[in-house]
């Protein structure tokens, strides 16, 4: 007995259906490129084996523990260590039990999806997670972790990843691409320049880590040209260790190109007595300006992750720490807030912007739009929220009249959790080739073309977009 269905969220009309196993069948195996990726790259470095399915599976999976948490069980009953460092339960049968007892809870979900897919192709479990079986699982899980094949580099070579783009803050020290990059192991592991904590003056300790960056870099980043120096060195060094892009999880996607002295002025009032909201929110709009700019210079692919509350739950943040699910989406301006800088690099053949949005209402109304006129402009994937099935298909009904495909990037994973990476590439793969399949019967597109496209959006258009 098999957990997942073969055909699953292929078409349920038969014509459509045998369209879409022909073109899942081109697109099952093909590599994965992984350009936007949350994993941590100690895993590779040190390549030490994982201890158990809660550590693997339920611990580092904000999508998880959102899901549990939402149901009155807090972080600390599902292991999550506190700021602190302390972590109330640490018996770690017991959690996968509670977690099994709680599975019912993602019927319908990606997560199941993703989990189930794990659960069946990677460690063999033919039967769902029940109550009665966690025990066995939580015993097959921890036996074949224990095995060398289950290693992370091992794994990195069973899922076929061909690259796998971390996402490391502008001051980390890269100290675990450095042991990569040292090792004689040939997984392609880089790294992405996310520099949010240096342009958003608002986020406590500015001034100190302005401080710390020009002691990192050499140069006078106290100053407004320092500290621009200091990100192209920075820039440069994150190239180095294979980055091609950069990140930007900003709030809004408001941009402003102010004149060098304002932007200079605005920078010292940072540093020296703080800005009130509205001003910070100029800066970070000035900024993302500023790193468009380097784009064109330097050829970083830049991507913008508008839209979102951080921390929603200051409880949470204090107690636990960002990303533990609970941003939470809110109304976008793409319109206006990126004229600004596409007045001034909208065409330019050197920048390439991918955009990203859990604002599902401005997809047909200005993503798809915009994108289908400036060349600068592509389109990321359907986004965390709608990082699912209904999601995906949406997002291309939404984008594809407009936009078409190839102003689209292909898929990106976007996950914290090792073992999802190539469940979620096949949640994407059989979305895609479901609605090419439709477009095939519909007679709007011929098979052969829907094969080409097919690949492009698993394989083709992320490796080109991303210049990996």
């Amino acid at each position: 007995m098999a957990i997942l269905d073969p055909d699953r969220l292929l078409p349920s009309e038969p014509s459509a259906r045998r369209v879409a196993r022909d073109l899942y069948t081109l697109v099952r195996d093909l590599p994965i490129v992984s350009p936007h990726n949350h994993v941590d790259p100690a895993w590779f470095a040190g390549n030490e084996p994982f201890t158990d399915a809660t550590e693997l599976l339920i611990i580092p999976d904000h999508y998880v523990l959102r899901m549990l948490v939402s149901q009155g069980k807090g972080f600390d009953q599902w292991g999550v260590p506190r700021q602190d460092g302390t972590v109330e339960v640490r018996d770690k049968r017991a959690i996968w039990r509670a977690f099994a007892d709680h599975y019912y809870l993602f019927r319908g979900t990606p997560t199941r999806l993703w989990l189930d897919h794990v659960f069946q192709d990677l460690f063999g479990l033919s039967e769902r997670l029940t109550p009665d079986n966690a025990d066995h699982y939580f015993d097959v899980i921890g036996d074949k972790l224990a095995d060398l094949a289950f290693r992370p580099r091992a794994l990195f070579e069973r899922f076929g990843i061909e690259v796998l783009a971390t996402t490391e803050g502008a001051l980390d020290p890269l100290t675990h691409h450095e042991a990569l990059r040292a090792s004689s192991w040939d997984g392609r592991v880089i790294t992405t320049y996310r520099p949010d904590a240096l342009t958003d003056p608002e986020k406590p300790g500015f001034a100190e880590r302005v401080e710390q960056f020009g002691d990192l870099t050499g140069e006078a980043a106290t100053t407004w040209a320092g500290f621009l120096a200091a990100h192209r060195v920075r820039r440069e060094f994150f190239r180095s260790h294979g980055a091609t892009a950069t990140d930007h999880g900003h709030a809004t996607a408001r941009t402003e190109a102010l004149s060098p002295s304002d932007a200079a002025a605005l920078f010292d009032r940072a540093l020296r007595a703080g800005l009130s909201p509205d001003e910070a929110e100029l800066f970070r709009a000035h900024m993302l300006v500023e790193m468009a700019r380097m784009s064109v210079e330097d050829g970083m692919v830049m991507q913008l992750h508008p839209g979102a509350m951080r921390d929603h739950s200051p409880g949470v943040a204090a107690a636990f720490g960002s990303d533990m699910g609970f941003d939470i989406p809110v109304p976008t301006d793409f319109v206006h807030g990126l004229k600004p800088l596409l007045d001034e690099l909208g065409h330019d053949p050197n920048l390439t912007l991918i955009l990203f949005t859990v604002d599902e209402s401005t997809i047909s109304r200005e993503l798809a739009p915009l994108a289908g006129a400036y060349p600068a402009l592509k389109l990321g994937p359907a986004w965390w929220f709608f990082d699912s099935a209904d999601g995906m298909r949406r997002y291309r009904e939404l984008t594809t009249e407009t936009a078409g495909f190839y102003n689209t990037v292909g898929f990106n994973d976007d996950t914290r959790a090792l073992c999802s990476i190539p469940a979620r590439h096949d949640v994407a793969r059989r979305v895609d080739c479901a609605f090419l399949a439709d477009l095939v019967v519909q007679g709007r597109l011929d098979e052969a073309e829907a094969g080409e496209v097919a690949g492009d959006l698993a394989y083709g258009l992320a490796k080109r977009t991303y210049r990996l």
